[in-house]
């Protein structure tokens, strides 16, 4: 039976320097919880299914906000807001597709205070994970959504290891696409990650969903100017309008000059743990000039290997469709 009526108890830590939060996260470590806006956050406490030490809360430290522009493209700070990035001129005007990706995030309240690095750290939503249940990612030996009498619907078609859940993240899918890089500060200095090896699935730690490790805070995003005024698409589909996680997203950006396609990179959330990148649609449509029947090869493409449970068949259809959109649509 899982108790709801009150937070466990924990130490507060509200940092206003970088460096204050970083040593922090180094002395608590493993037992130390990093606090952006709190949507996941306050969920899994009230939950009860976290039990931190001490939750260190860095929305205080204002170097962590704000977009740059750089040399050779733009910084965000992992607590700019997801309604900050879906105003950014500079986001609108080079990578629309972050823009429209943080507009479907959840619901404008939540958008107001959410924050970038939140939204791409936070773990999945599987029921029987986050209702305090013993899996195999909370330290068990049991995939209860894997399985014949498990509600699976919202669960992964690919790369499954013992757990079948899937990133709930709008924006993860449009970073890998975009080829950004995570920027993680520790007390042993700072380290750039590539946003698709960010990402980890349970066959590398099926305890964590990001290469985050203890001790370290997300401080930015970079991403660089290589799909800078391409043409993007981005869409959606979730049981509701609002305030609801992807039943699967799709994220593409396509370079086409004189109506051939160049170069292509797409990616769909919520059909595996990570973003995944479908690297056969560059190989489809390279070189090409698209039209639906181009469009519906590269579609049928990305399911191959798909292992649906007994409730997720629907996503097989709709991530091909996706993806056919997004490549007729966007060329």
């Amino acid at each position: 039976m899982i108790v709801k009526d009150m937070m466990p108890s924990f130490e507060l830590y509200q940092p206003a320097t970088l460096e204050d939060a970083v040593e922090l996260a180094d002395r608590f470590g493993a037992d130390g919880w990093v606090m952006a806006g709190g949507n996941d956050s306050l969920s899994w406490f009230k939950d009860r299914a976290k039990r931190p030490a001490a939750v260190i809360d860095i929305t205080g430290i204002a170097e962590l906000s704000g977009v740059r522009e750089t040399a050779d493209g733009v910084e965000i700070g992992a607590l700019t807001t997801l309604t900050e990035i879906e105003r950014d001129p500079l986001i609108r005007d080079r990578f629309r597709i972050l823009t429209d990706a943080a507009r479907r995030v959840a619901s404008p309240q939540i958008r107001n205070n959410g924050t970038i690095g939140g939204n791409v750290s936070q773990d999945t939503r599987c029921w029987y994970y986050r209702y305090g249940l013993p899996c195999y990612r909370a330290g068990g030996n049991t995939c209860y959504a894997d399985t014949p009498e498990g509600m699976n619907r919202e669960h992964a078609l690919f790369d499954a290891d013992r757990c079948v859940a899937v990133t709930p993240s709008d924006t993860a899918p449009v970073l890998v696409v975009l080829e950004a890089e995570m920027l993680l500060r520790s007390a042993g200095g700072e380290r750039s990650v590539r946003a698709e090896d960010f990402f980890i699935g349970p066959a590398v730690d099926i305890t964590r969903m990001t290469a985050r490790e203890p001790g370290e805070i997300l401080t930015a995003i970079r991403i660089p100017n290589t799909w800078a005024g391409a043409k993007f698409y981005f869409e959606k589909v979730a049981d509701r309008e609002s305030w609801d996680f992807p039943l699967v997203n799709v994220a593409a950006a396509l370079v086409v000059s004189d109506g051939v396609v160049e170069r292509a990179r797409v990616a769909c959330g919520g059909v595996a743990c990570t973003p995944r990148l479908l690297a056969v649609v560059d190989d489809v449509v390279r070189g090409k000039a698209v039209d639906d029947q181009l469009a519906q090869l590269a579609g049928q493409s990305v399911t191959r290997g798909a292992r649906p449970l007994n409730y997720n068949h629907f996503k097989v259809p709709l991530m091909q469709n996706l993806v056919k959109r997004a490549v007729r649509d966007a060329a």
